[in-house]
């Protein structure tokens, strides 16, 4: 393993961002597809004999994946809106929501609660 740490830019490259979004579509599209029953034979039988009404399972897993492809590229926009521009060459060395401060060694005789009279 390299000693190198990446920096946010390296982890938040738009190709990356991308291909999340990407993938989510998929994921939908694909999930549309099977709970539709566009590969089951009495659907494909409907459409081909022209008696399906409304939108074919294709149209509609097409439709949902578009739509889930850019709904997540937006919700990844706005969270990359929120990152710091001054935080993008910092590297990362250590879990984001830890105390920016951790105290190195608890006192063994206290039990973190203070007591006032």
């Amino acid at each position: 393993m390299s000693d190198e740490k990446p920096t946010r830019k390296d982890i938040l490259r738009p190709l990356h961002l991308l291909g999340i979004a990407l993938a989510c579509g998929i994921f939908a599209a694909v999930v549309t597809l099977v709970s539709t029953g566009a590969f089951t034979s009495r659907v494909n039988a409907a459409i081909a004999n022209g008696t399906y009404d409304g939108l074919t399972p294709i149209a509609l897993g097409l439709v949902v994946g578009g739509g889930a492809f850019i709904v997540t590229l937006l919700i990844l926009a706005m969270l990359i809106l929120v990152v710091d521009p001054a935080d993008v060459t910092k590297t990362v060395d250590r879990p984001v929501l830890y105390d920016p401060e951790t105290p190195d060694e608890p006192d063994a005789g206290t039990s973190g609660r203070t007591t006032s009279s």
